[in-house]
């Protein structure tokens, strides 16, 4: 009877809630994402823009001192705060490199493997057609060749004239035992 006073929402399992990071329904689309992050910062437009930042940076903030406007990082400590930046800026995009590099690995190791089976398919097509060539070279040699030919017909006409002379040598002796 105490099970009966229970809210449905505690016998049942917490429902997942939205979240501030971004989800990724598949590990495809976050590794897409990780490849053009790591595409654009191999870029030299990123190096060119990134210079850029830093040296707007270092020359505000150094006038700003000078100047007495409101500056962000002190030039005299070093620009920590643009260190503290590009240090942030370094630690993300290391990790992002890695996982698309290991994409790629990941790519690279299936082209090979189709690769190594297209070779294989290969390997056994031109030992086919070896198999098959050989074949046809023994049925060549069992063929009869022009010479061959011409060979064998005349000896069959040698045969031919031998028989007709001594046809005509016995009608000859015929007609002188006859005459």
């Amino acid at each position: 009877m105490a099970r009966a006073n229970r809210s449905p929402a505690l016998d049942a399992p917490k429902t997942v809630r939205g979240s501030f990071v971004p989800r990724f329904r598949s590990r495809d689309r976050f590794g897409r994402f990780t490849e053009a992050i790591a595409r654009g910062m191999g870029t030299p437009w990123f190096i060119i823009i990134l210079t850029v930042f830093v040296a707007l940076w270092m020359t505000y903030n150094s006038i700003a001192e000078q100047t007495g406007w409101w500056r962000f990082d002190s030039a005299a400590l070093g620009f920590t705060a643009l260190t503290l930046i590009l240090s942030l800026q370094a630690s993300y995009a290391a990790p992002l490199i890695l996982l698309a590099q290991n994409r790629q690995d990941d790519r690279d190791r299936v082209q090979i493997e189709q690769d190594r089976q297209r070779a294989e398919r290969n390997l056994a097509d031109t030992e086919y057609l070896a198999r098959e060539v050989v074949a046809l070279r023994l049925a060549m040699r069992e063929l009869a060749t022009k010479d061959f030919l011409r060979s064998e017909l005349r000896s069959l006409l040698e045969e031919l004239d031998e028989e007709r002379t001594a046809r005509a040598a016995a009608a000859e002796a015929e007609e002188g035992a006859a005459g």
